[in-house]
Order: C-alpha cells, then structure tokens, then sequence
C-alpha cells in the first residue's frame, strides 16, 4: 500500500465557531409596600452579602430632583444619622414614607419595585443603588384556550 498525505485535525477545529454568551444573573430585586416602606426579600440580601441584623446605612437620592427615581443606600457605622433595617415577614424592611412622600413617589396607588444594582461610593466603601420602577402588568394571555368550550360556542356549532 502506498503511503498518502494525511492531514490530521486537532479537537479545536471540532468545536463551534459561535460564541456561548453568559446570561448575567439578574439583578436582585425589592418593592415599596403601600405604607411607604422599603421591602428586601432574604434572597436579595443574601445575594448582595448584607447582614440586615448588623449594617446601617446612609440613605440619599440624586440632588436637585423633583422626583425620585433612585435611592442610595450606602454603608456607615451604627449613628443618629443612619437607618437600619426590621424584620418584617421573611424579609426586612426600611421605613421611608415621609420621605418617598416628599419625593413625589406615589406608593399607595401603584405597585413599585425597584433593582439594586453596586456602585463604588469610595475607594473602600461598595454602596447599593434602588432603581425605582412600576410592576409591569401581565400581558394577555393570547394562546390557543385550553380545556372545555364554553357553552355558548358549543351550541353555535
């Protein structure tokens, strides 16, 4: 038999050309209550690394607003001038109704949530921000109905 040129392939050229892309984690997410009050959910704080027992926080908006769109918690030791959180339900809360009421954020008539996302407030201190947003409402549903026609339609047949 005579001997041929071979060309031999390496498991890199096996591999797709397309890149996997990673889905960030979504970003933690809370609610405003009706009665004016911050609500973190124990998932959240456990995914942001906050131990409500123990930290307090300085609490600030964007200066020279009108309306609040986002509150800045950011880390300071235990004083007069910090809040910290309650336990309330399976998560903790931060009492702020006077202040989202000057703030023009309408609480009691509409569902409000708000993400947190890190910013760096120093060289040392990671603070957390509160993008205040509406509930979406559901969409309607708009698929093929399921189970029994009602009677009207099955008469019509």
């Amino acid at each position: 038999m005579k001997l041929k040129a071979i060309k031999f392939f390496s498991p890199e050229e096996n591999l797709s050309k397309t890149k996997v892309v990673e889905k960030a984690p979504p970003l933690p997410t809370g609610y405003i209550s009706n009665s004016g009050k911050l609500v973190f959910p124990a998932s959240a704080l456990r995914d942001l690394g906050i131990d409500p027992e123990s930290t307090h926080f300085k609490i600030g908006t964007q200066e020279g607003k009108r309306k609040i769109k986002s509150v800045y918690l950011v880390p300071a030791a235990g004083s007069d001038q910090t809040f910290s959180f309650e336990k309330s339900g399976r998560g903790h809360v931060i009492p702020l109704a006077l202040i989202l009421k000057k703030g023009n954020v309408n609480f009691k008539s509409e569902k409000l949530i708000f993400k947190i996302s890190t910013f760096d407030f120093d060289q040392t201190t990671k603070g957390y921000e509160l993008a205040i947003e509406t509930e979406a409402p559901k969409p309607e549903y708009t698929g093929k109905p399921r189970g029994r026609k009602p009677k009207d339609a099955a008469d019509a047949e």
